[in-house]
């Protein structure tokens, strides 16, 4: 234990820690009140942002030239933030929506105007000059009769911004230590071979390579040695002078990669799509989620568990100040990965103030019992979040949009839940007991009965789990049966109508959420409309599902009965039909991660238990989870869109984690007791031992979202019952599910029979 000085230090620390990070997530510091809680980035669902939609030049692009460009765009427009989302509207428009941005001009001039780039040779083949610069308009030109389309058929476009990867501009510093302003770029295979191949040419004649970019050049480099490493640097000129002028040629060289060139139609500054009622509802809902487990804890664990409950204060301020520091957008797949944060937060306290009851049970003294308690917890703490760590890792190495939002929030709180409960609980609790709160009635016992016999009624917990599956999937087929799809496809997943409403008065957000949005979903039967309110404007933009002639015209005609129309407006109603914002690319990304993630998952675990069916009968049993969830989506038709990735990804961390803590006391009981009983005894008593910390665990993380569920609006809900399905299942499967598979696996396929 600490000695008195240093538990009164601890204890002084921790208060002044805890009073900091309130004083700046309730009020923040100096102009701005930078780090305040209201400050933090929301994405498009919870706050609104900037909507910028573009044309293509082209009246007829091909699907697959869209396609291409929607990817791109997503992953250029995730420099703003991981949460904004790409999508096509009508046949040759694409919008993009960037959330916690209120300046669209900005956000233009920074994305810059996508267009076609090219990169020209200074002599075509016949010799003559492709362009050569003008004194009149103090301009490099293109030579007279020369154009795009003759200069690709002479073969003097050297590549085009298709080649290249990225472009970026940086300040360095020359041989002779001066600092410039260069443009780094990076190109892919082809065009590391094309260019390669021109600036070994271009560097024997001693001549320069022109940056053409939507008809005019923005940069003629001078080519001083053949570059062939598929990286290049553009310095000197203006842009010595100027750093806007390095930022401005590496954003032409981004965006003029684009499959298709675009043209800007038109840009607003939106409202959020869930409505501002999510926000304050969600606020509400976490702190009476929190005040429950607090309550919960200090009954349950008495002094320890009110330690507990000063550690969650300590993750939650210290999540909010991160969320501030890091610039990280929040959204609702984000808010998932707090709540899956905050579960594990107080699973890690769980174990072990659980474990210290269970020596105190024993006899052992409180101090001991203290260290007993931290020491043996630790190993299943560590691996539980080290695994769902790597899971975040890469979900946000390889994921796209809220499968990125959702990793970055659950990575955070996986480090700050182990932070809290492995060093601030710990000290806390260590300076308490230095400091006279020693009575062992403040930090109760534990007795362990009698191990229920859970292996020995595995096929009755096989059963229910395949019975609820098999129900589930003919449900699920019954649906397909009658010609509707098998999951209800939210506009995320499958695309919708936008329309775009010019009313006659400036409504607020409130009075669209409250007023407007029921006449909406009564006409189409679509309980997930999302309404974004035009900053400044009396236009809102509502989209829902794909909407029949008929439906836009009785949604017209009531809209402009009821809430009346601007009659300057030429459209009042402005339909189009869009693209979902979820692309086959981000699904892709998103199924590539998943599985990338549970193989390194599964590989951590073979490591660490040194057992690789440890790690198949965890993958199982999360296999069951996630398919219990999906199911449930199948079944009660809930709308599958952006919260379905999260909620997945969700229960995915849940599971492994509820798994791995029993599989660690599997370990345990196997090493103390491997010659005196039997490997169903030991599953057994691991089991039972851990079955108190499983109940409180889905508990409490149980509380968090149903009160979300029971006072968030319409859209909070069907984010949150899922979740609900996905705790009650991974709660179903650590206890009944996983040790059984493992023993089978263990007794079936063992090389030795082992003593039943």
């Amino acid at each position: 234990m600490i000695k008195k000085r240093s538990a009164i230090i601890s204890l002084v620390l921790a208060a002044v820690l805890i009073a900091l990070m309130a004083f700046t997530t309730g009020h923040g510091w100096g102009a701005g009140t930078k780090g305040s809680a209201k400050n933090i980035k929301l994405g498009l669902d919870l706050a609104g942002g900037v909507s910028i939609t573009y044309q293509t030049k082209d009246k007829n692009p091909s699907k697959t030239d869209m396609a291409d460009t929607i990817y791109k765009l997503q992953k250029r427009v995730e420099g703003y933030s991981t949460e904004a989302s790409v999508y096509q509207e009508a046949s040759n428009r694409i919008t993009i929506e960037i959330p916690g941005v209120t300046n669209a001009n900005q956000v233009l001039e920074d994305l810059g105007s996508p267009g076609e780039l090219y990169f020209i040779a200074q002599k075509g083949s016949d010799g003559s000059e492709n362009y050569s610069f003008n004194n009149a308009t103090g301009k490099y030109e293109l030579s007279e009769g020369k154009t795009i389309e003759s200069l690709e058929k002479d073969g003097s476009i050297v590549l085009t911004g298709k080649e290249v990867s990225s472009a970026k501009a940086e300040t360095t510093e020359d041989d002779m230590k001066n600092k410039q302003n260069i443009v780094s770029l990076k190109f892919n295979k082809e065009g590391t071979e094309a260019f390669a191949k021109a600036t070994t040419a271009a560097a024997a004649a001693g001549e320069t390579i022109g940056i053409y970019y939507d008809g005019e050049f923005v940069s003629v480099p001078t080519v001083n040695e053949a570059i062939t490493g598929g990286n290049a640097q553009i310095s000197g000129g203006d842009m010595d002078k100027d750093m806007q002028i390095a930022k401005d040629l590496a954003s032409y060289i981004r965006i003029g990669g684009l499959s298709l060139a675009l043209e800007e139609l038109r840009s607003n500054v939106v409202g959020a799509q869930l409505g501002e009622n999510a926000i304050h509802t969600s606020l509400i809902a976490g702190l009476i989620g929190l005040l429950i487990i607090f309550l919960f804890m200090i009954i349950i664990y008495r002094l320890p568990g009110l330690v507990s409950s000063i550690g969650l204060i300590i993750y939650t301020l210290l999540v909010l100040v991160i969320l501030n520091a890091y610039d990280i957008t929040l959204t609702l797949p984000g808010i998932a990965g707090i709540i899956l944060g905050i579960g594990m937060a107080v699973d890690a306290n769980v174990i072990i103030f659980a474990r210290v009851q269970e020596e105190i049970g024993a006899g052992v003294q409180i101090d001991r019992a203290l260290r007993s308690g931290f020491k043996k917890a630790f190993s299943a703490i560590l691996d539980g979040n080290v695994t769902t760590l790597i899971a975040a890792i890469v979900l946000f190495l390889l994921g796209s949009g809220s499968v990125k939002g959702f990793a970055q929030t659950l990575g955070i709180g996986i480090i700050v839940s182990m932070f809290t409960a492995l060093v601030a609980v710990r000290w806390i609790i260590y300076a308490l007991y230095t400091l006279g709160l020693k009575d062992p009635k403040l930090y109760g016992k534990r007795l362990f009965k009698p191990a229920f016999d859970f292996v020995g009624k595995m096929k009755i917990w096989f059963a229910i789990a395949g019975g609820v599956i098999l129900l589930g999937l003919i449900i699920m087929f019954v649906h397909i049966g009658k010609k509707e799809n098998g999951f209800n496809y939210s506009l995320e997943f499958m695309g919708g109508t936008s329309s775009t409403v010019s009313f006659d008065k400036e409504y607020s957000l409130e009075e669209v959420d409250s007023e407007i949005v029921p006449v909406i979903e009564k006409i189409t039967g679509d309980a997930n409309v999302q309404a974004q309110k035009v900053k400044n404007s009396k236009e809102v933009v509502f989209k829902t599902r794909t909407l029949t002639l008929d439906e836009r015209e009785e949604m017209e005609e009531q809209l402009g009965t009821q809430f009346g129309f601007d009659k300057s407006a030429e459209t009042p109603v402005a339909t189009e039909n869009i693209s979902s914002t979820v692309s086959s690319e981000m699904r892709r990304d998103a199924v590539v991660a998943l599985l990338v993630a549970i193989v390194c998952m599964l590989l951590y675990i073979f490591i660490r238990f040194r057992d690789i069916r440890f790690a198949f009968s965890s993958i199982l049993a999360l296999v069951h989870d996630v398919l219990i969830v999906v199911l449930f989506y199948a079944v009660s038709r809930i709308s599958v869109g952006n919260t379905f990735i999260a909620v997945v990804l969700t229960i995915l961390g849940y599971s492994i984690n509820a798994t791995i803590v029993i599989f660690d006391r599997i370990r345990e009981e196997m090493g103390l007791k491997v010659d005196r009983a039997s490997l169903a005894t030991t599953v057994n008593t691991a089991i039972s031992k851990t079955l108190t910390r499983s109940i409180y665990t889905s508990f409490t993380t149980f509380v968090m979202i149903m009160t979300l569920y029971i006072l968030g609006v319409s859209s909070i809900k069907e984010f949150a019952l899922p979740l609900i399905v996905g705790i009650i299942a991974g709660g179903f499967s650590s206890i009944f599910i996983s040790g059984s598979l493992w023993y089978l696996m263990k007794t079936r396929l063992g090389k030795k029979k082992i003593a039943q």
